[in-house]
């Protein structure tokens, strides 16, 4: 690991007077799983939707060597990051293949369809309900459909957002499975937000824990396992 695919230094963010972010400061390299873990109102959301572009907020946020405060959401995905946010995030009035189409919104070339196709290949369950609306799709199918439209858009980065909330515990660890395969087979480098510490950091290279607004705890995830503060936190042992 030497340069950072993403680099966060001093990040502040706030809604109105209100700031959530206090200088938070972390890395991530390249074909990378790191997890955020934290609180309800730690700011890990809000984190998510810093690097996105959907924040006010001072400080560096650089992506692939170049920064991106200036850049609407729009450009950020253009230069290779992708969004899933809590709660899906879905057009549930569209239909399943309507929702990968405006995945690949930023793509001209001409292997979409191919894409589509390798979507339906992972998710056979999507081909299935394809001419259905998102918005008539359980909660695993539209997280399925959730991250493969992100997937559309060939993000060097994909930002995951409470991606087990409100999902059975055999559909969670089917997805995480697959987060694991799309890291190992593709490279896709990830940046998760998750409830479940002990699944987030099973399959983690590294770990952030945010308190309040800041980094209070980092570190390689086998590590932040065996951390007493964590486990008793987190892990509930």
């Amino acid at each position: 690991m030497t340069t950072p695919l993403l680099r966060v230094e001093d990040l502040k963010a706030r809604y109105g007077p209100v700031q959530v972010l206090h200088g938070i400061e972390f890395n991530v390299f390249k074909k990378e799983i790191v997890v955020v873990l934290g609180a309800n109102g730690a700011g890990k959301t809000t984190t998510l939707r810093s690097i996105s572009g959907m924040v006010e907020t001072s400080g560096l946020i650089e992506f692939d060597g170049q920064p991106t405060k200036k850049l609407n959401p729009s450009e950020i995905v253009r230069r290779g990051v992708a969004h899933v946010p809590q709660g899906r995030g879905t057009f549930p009035e569209l239909t399943v293949e309507e929702n990968l189409k405006v995945g690949a919104f930023i793509r001209t070339d001409k292997d979409i369809k191919t894409d589509i196709e390798a979507c339906y290949s992972s998710y056979p369950v999507l081909y299935e309900r394809k001419a259905q609306t998102a918005g008539s799709l359980s909660g695993g199918e539209q997280q399925m459909l959730a991250v493969s439209r992100a997937l559309m858009s060939r993000p060097q980065l994909l930002l995951m957002d409470e991606p087990s909330l409100g999902l059975a515990p055999q559909i969670v660890e089917d997805l995480f499975t697959r987060f694991v395969t799309m890291n190992q087979d593709h490279g896709t480098t990830m940046l998760i937000v998750e409830q479940n510490a002990q699944l987030a950091l099973d399959i983690a290279s590294r770990a952030y824990v945010l308190e309040s607004g800041e980094v209070t705890i980092e570190g390689r995830a086998e590590e932040l396992v065996n951390d007493d503060a964590i486990r008793k936190a987190y892990l509930g042992t």
